[in-house]
Parts: structure tokens; C-alpha cells; sequence
């Protein structure tokens, strides 16, 4: 055998052997088994972190699958990830899809939750979508803000204490205070004590007050009973109210017509009130009517008959003046 073939079979060899050393590698370092049927389902978030091709898919875990291809949509705000699950393994509608990693610094992969095998089971071809995988880096920046508001409001509250210190608590306002609550005290004391006087007073009059309570009850009884007596009063003489009051409203009518005929002149009241002199002639012959009943009452009717007596050396007395009444004489 030549030198050349002998050096051909053994590259073929040391080649053929370098690949069988490659799929050993694959097969035990990635788990890939290149001979085991699988169907395809995508999946839809907005963000894979590292997740790369090759990952594994865990279902409760469980390796079912590999990621076979991401890929990020033209507008760049979705990506699709492509899982090659081996056929042994049914996924239901219901599952949820997360991203996930191992431990605090390890490689990301695809988990599965059954969450109950409820649904349609996902076919070749199926869409899902899956959960962003947890980023520690957006955490820490929204815990740098979230920091950097809390430090600018221990700010505002230190300035709030230190203007609290500065216009509450300063020497004028405490010592207003501590009158403030003296007066306070002073007035709680004056007003225990005016209590205490009212209580006294109370206790004092105990008596007296209950004897006047009673004693308006019993007032309240006798009112009572007088309301009773005059209501039933009232009840029994109800026709002879209504006749009475029947007679006040004629008579009333009777004097409201004589009235008229009066102011208008008729009969002697009419007359009277109309003509001047019979008003003058009737006022002069009532004072001589009185008059007259006044020197009956004191001297008698004999004697007013016969006159007064004279002394035969006393002057006759003169005659009563005339008046204008109709046959009147004044004393």
C-alpha cells in the first residue's frame, strides 16, 4: 500500500471520528437528541432577555422541548420564539408560558405550567403567548428612582420639621401654650366647682321640687277635670248656646238698623241729634230735672211745695231768673 492512500484512510478516519466526537458532545452537554420527532409551537412576548437558541423548555420541571428560533418582528416590538416539543408531550390551551433562569447568573429557558390541562391541546403550528423573562436591571433603575423620590421627600420633610421647630415650637409659642393650658386648668377647676354647687344646690332643694312637681300634677288633675266639667257643660247646653248666641246676632241687627235710622234722623233720638235747640232744650231740662230731685232729697216734698219761710224783717227773696226750657225753673 503506497504512502499516500495509507495517509487518505487516515484523515477519513480521524474526521469521521472528530464528528462522532461532536455529537457525543451535543448529545450530552445540550441534551439534543437529533433522531426524536418534535412539533412547533411559537410563542409571542415582548422581550426573550438572553434566551438563546438550543434553550431548554421545562414543563414542571421537566425537559419536553428545545427553543428552535427567535425572531424579532420588522416594527421591533415583538419576538417570536419558536419551541420544538417532543411528541410525548401534550400542551393544552390553558398553560402559561414564562422565561425563566436558573439561579441567580445561569442560562434562561422556556418553563410550561399546565395550570390544570384545560383547552384545545396546542397543535404544530400553535401560537401562544409567554411572559417577559424577570430583568434586574430595569429593577434597579426603577429602584434608583423609586430611592431618589423617597430622598427628595425625607428632604421636604426635614424642611417641614425644621419650619415646625422654627414657627411652632419656639420659645414664644410654647410659653402661650403652657398659659393657654393653665387658663384651661383654672377653667375646668371653676367649672367642677360651679357642678358641684349645682349639684348641691340640687340635692338641697330635692324636696321642694318633688312637693311642686306633685303639686302640678296635681294642679294638671284638677285642670283636667275642670276641662272635663266644662267641656261636658259645654255639651249639655249646646242648644241653648246656639239659641243665645242666635239672639246676640239678632239683636245686634236690630241695633245696627236702629242706629241707621237714628243717625239718619228719625224719631226723637233722630230729632234730637239733627236740631241743635231740642239738643240745648232736653240738656236744660235734664239739669233742672236733677235739680229738682236733689232739693227733694234734702228738704223734703212738703217743703219745696210751700217754699222757703221768711222773716218778716228779712227782704224777700228775688225770683228765680227765667230760663229758655219750656216751663223749667234753676235754683
Amino acid at each position: 500500500m503506497s504512502q499516500s492512500r495509507l495517509e487518505f484512510k487516515v484523515g477519513i478516519f480521524v474526521f469521521i471520528c472528530l464528528a462522532l466526537l461532536a455529537l457525543l458532545l451535543l448529545q450530552f452537554s445540550k441534551g439534543t437528541n437529533l433522531f426524536r420527532p418534535t412539533y412547533t409551537i411559537y410563542l409571542t412576548t415582548r422581550n426573550v432577555g438572553g434566551l438563546r437558541v438550543r434553550s431548554q423548555v421545562l414543563m414542571s420541571g421537566v425537559e419536553v422541548g428545545k427553543v428552535a428560533k427567535t425572531q424579532l418582528s420588522p416594527e421591533g416590538t415583538i419576538v417570536t420564539v419558536a419551541l420544538n416539543i417532543y411528541k410525548p408531550y401534550i400542551i393544552h390551551r390553558s398553560a402559561r408560558f414564562s422565561i425563566e433562569q436558573f439561579g441567580f447568573l445561569g442560562d434562561q429557558y422556556v418553563a410550561i405550567y399546565p395550570e390544570g390541562n384545560q383547552g384545545p391541546v396546542l397543535e404544530q403550528g400553535a401560537q401562544a403567548e409567554a411572559q417577559e423573562p424577570f430583568n434586574l436591571q430595569d429593577v434597579a433603575r426603577g429602584a434608583a428612582g423609586f430611592i431618589t423620590r423617597i430622598d427628595e421627600t425625607a428632604k421636604k420633610l426635614n424642611d417641614a420639621i425644621n419650619d415646625v421647630r422654627r414657627l411652632v415650637l419656639n420659645e414664644e409659642t410654647l410659653t402661650n401654650l403652657a398659659v393657654t393650658v393653665g387658663t384651661f386648668r383654672q377653667v375646668a377647676e371653676n367649672s367642677l366647682t360651679t357642678v358641684e354647687n349645682v349639684d348641691q344646690l340640687v340635692i338641697s332643694n330635692k324636696v321642694p321640687a318633688a312637693m311642686a312637681v306633685s303639686n302640678l300634677m296635681a294642679f294638671s288633675e284638677e285642670l283636667k277635670s275642670v276641662g272635663l266639667s266644662a267641656q261636658d257643660v259645654v255639651n249639655t247646653n249646646a242648644p241653648q248656646i246656639g239659641i243665645a248666641v242666635s239672639n246676640i246676632v239678632t239683636s245686634t241687627a236690630i241695633l245696627t238698623n236702629l242706629l241707621a235710622q237714628v243717625q239718619e234722623g228719625h224719631g226723637l233720638a233722630g230729632a234730637v241729634l239733627r236740631n241743635d235747640q231740642l239738643a240745648n232744650d232736653l240738656s236744660v231740662l235734664a239739669s233742672n230735672l236733677a235739680l229738682t230731685s236733689r232739693n227733694l232729697n234734702e228738704q223734703g216734698l212738703w217743703r219745696v211745695i210751700r217754699g222757703p219761710k221768711h222773716h218778716p224783717s228779712e227782704p224777700k227773696p228775688a225770683s228765680p231768673p227765667a230760663t229758655q226750657g219750656r216751663g223749667t225753673f234753676q235754683e
